[in-house]
């Protein structure tokens, strides 16, 4: 492809590097790194999803064998299509909503997504995944890795977690992150009126303006508490946001509309993390035809699919791409309290952006003696490393070098999902 002295002005290292065929990651890079602007957000399902209630293989026997209390009905599967191996697949019949995306080509299934001799421990494997690094679980996190890689100085909205609590996957060595679970508290408390309560603004910011060399720890406390000051107007203007969707009345949604918000206010923020619960799901787990499971995949995919539609009407889908992943998978055989138990491999999805709708990766056989199992016969065992999925986030979308971030090569195996 011929370029331009203008078009190579104007596109950079994008034009060029693209243009003339390097090797596929450099040009995934390039075309992330020309992007005007795009946003990564990390949709998190605490305590372990089931992923074959989600991502169902209908016509496994052995599904319904090992499941007889708690299998979705075959006639009930939303279907999508067949896998690779030529295993038919469909969604719980809750994920209407995901499937309308699937079928706009707009949604990115990976199967069997995990690590090898996977944690079954809530905390190590939030860990594992949010460091993505099975063997020092208690470092940065890769998302916090990636901010430290960002040129100084770093907006510091550049990242929005809006749980309570900094998520072990967007620690960073320099980057402090805001929680801001809901935009509307998001204030500096004062138990003064409006004009005494400015002066404390005003003071605050100038005490934290004091940055001492020698004094590391304090320098970074008081650069944090000074970034936290800077941000308060523009978050405030989040609660002014019109969605142009109606989302649903539940924590989920509302931590979803205000991402929508702040994009569309054009905050800054590159990266939030989005997280909901309830997914440890030992007892009365329920079918498709009600039960806990069941309102946790009519919570996940109606607002997912609110969120979706409210982006697409702002014009900003393409700019906007969604991961979502869990700690871990759970046992493929029900227990005795119509439950599952904690497994191994799992499902991760990508949604808008430059995603690749389509199904990634192989699902399992479930016959108890199938090379595709582990911990005898109990277990999904994992075919793609979740990090290579992250590698094809890292370098296709946001421009990073995932090889640094991740301390490795996963680019070979990673799913063309982007």
């Amino acid at each position: 492809m011929k370029v331009t002295r203008r078009e190579f002005i104007r596109d950079g290292v994008a034009a060029f590097t693209v243009s003339f065929a390097a090797p596929a990651f450099l040009a995934d890079i390039a075309r992330a790194q020309g992007a005007l602007s795009r946003s990564l957000v990390v949709v998190y399902l605490g305590g372990g999803n089931d992923a074959l209630s989600t991502v169902v293989p209908y016509q496994d026997a052995f599904y319904y064998s090992r499941r007889p209390a708690i299998a979705i009905p075959a006639g009930q599967v939303l279907q999508i299509g067949s896998d690779s191996s030529g295993k038919a697949l469909g969604l719980h019949p809750r994920l209407g909503g995901l499937r309308t995306i699937f079928n706009e080509g707009r949604l990115a299934i990976v199967q069997r997504t995990g690590y090898a001799n996977s944690s079954r421990s809530h905390f190590q494997g939030t860990d594992i995944w949010g460091t993505a690094d099975p063997n020092a679980p208690t470092g940065l996190g890769w998302l916090g890795r990636y901010l430290d890689t960002l040129p100084s100085p770093v907006d510091p909205l550049i990242a929005w977690n809006t749980m309570r609590e900094t998520p072990r996957a967007l620690v960073a060595r320099n980057v402090a992150v805001p929680a801001i679970p809901n935009a509307q508290t998001y204030s500096l408390s004062s138990p003064n009126g409006a004009a005494e309560a400015l002066n404390e603004r005003n003071a605050a910011t100038g005490m934290s303006a004091h940055l001492p060399a020698d004094r590391p720890h304090l320098s970074f406390v008081n650069g944090s508490i000074r970034a936290a000051l800077s941000t308060l107007d523009r978050v405030s203007s989040v609660n002014t946001y019109a969605p142009s969707v109606a989302y649903p009345n539940n924590g989920f949604a509302l931590a979803l509309r205000t991402v929508a918000a702040s994009m569309v206010r054009g905050i800054g923020t590159r990266v939030y993390w989005v997280q909901t619960g309830g997914y440890d799901t030992h007892s009365n787990q329920g079918n498709a035809g009600g039960g806990a499971y069941a309102n946790l995949m009519g919570t996940f995919g109606d607002s997912l699919f609110a969120f979706y539609s409210d982006l697409r009407n702002q014009g900003l889908l393409n700019d906007t791409l969604i991961l979502q992943f869990s700690e871990f998978g759970r046992r493929i055989s029900e227990n005795g309290s119509a439950g599952t138990d904690h497994g191994a491999g799992g499902v991760m999805m990508a949604i808008g952006g430059t995603a690749r709708g389509g199904i990634f990766g192989t699902a399992a056989s479930l016959d108890p003696g199938n090379p595709t199992l582990e911990n005898s016969g109990a277990d999904v065992r994992y075919e793609t490393d979740f990090r290579a999925v992250y590698a094809r986030v890292l370098d296709g979308w946001l421009g990073a070098d995932s090889v640094a971030i991740l301390g490795g090569n996963f680019r070979a195996n990673a799913p063309a999902i982007i």
